[in-house]
């Protein structure tokens, strides 16, 4: 029997091997015997502790789920306006965390597994109707008649970044899709400042 007190600590332990294997296969075509061995036990606990392979991905989903979460309440926590909360949700959506290759990978991959899983398709619609939400809520202050297409256009490429990125691989991608966001919000919001109109003029 499992010592007492050391489920916790092997089920977190099956989470991150499930997140590493997946990033190094690039696939979910991975055994339970694969995600055990590198997690450092037999393939018996991990179906003791889980169950099914379905059920360590979905575990592993929740985990990236969390963590991105806490990321984006400890940005917002800092944002003092509209303005700044869009871009605290921008910059929370592309950490150092975020946009690690074993993360990344699995995440693209849960996207495939949604497909089939129930389970993995509700994580991923509470994802983006947070997500969307989130924006929303910023976007209405400022744009309050066009604030759910600008939220639905950040959203979707912040998800679109991260397809360009793994199909590209290599390099970094947080400066520039940060960069590459904060221009689209600003074209959105009309204000830049027109070329040929000194600066604090208004038409």
């Amino acid at each position: 029997m499992p010592k007492i007190g050391m489920e916790p600590i092997r089920r977190a332990a099956l989470v991150s091997a499930t997140i590493q294997e997946i990033g190094v296969q690039g696939t979910l075509d991975v055994t339970v015997a694969q995600i055990a061995r590198r997690a450092g036990m037999s393939p018996g606990l991990a179906h003791h502790y889980f169950g099914s392979k379905e059920q360590i991905f979905t575990a592993a989903m929740r985990h990236i789920l969390t963590l991105y979460a806490a990321q984006v309440r400890g940005a917002l926590l800092m944002a003092q306006c509209p303005r700044t909360r869009i871009e605290a949700i921008i910059r929370a959506s592309f950490t150092a965390m975020s946009t690690r290759p074993e993360h990344i990978a699995a995440w693209l991959n849960f996207y495939v597994q949604a497909r089939k899983s129930p389970e993995t398709a509700r994580l991923l619609a509470i994802y983006h109707r947070r997500l969307k939400s989130n924006l929303h809520h910023a976007f209405a202050q400022l744009a309050p008649a066009r604030a759910d297409i600008l939220a639905r256009g950040v959203a979707a490429m912040i998800d679109g970044l991260y397809c360009r990125h793994a199909v590209a691989g290599g390099g970094d991608i947080s400066h520039d899709a940060v960069e590459t966001l904060m221009h689209y919000v600003a074209l959105a919001l009309d204000d830049e400042t027109p070329n040929n109109a000194p600066a604090g003029e208004t038409s």
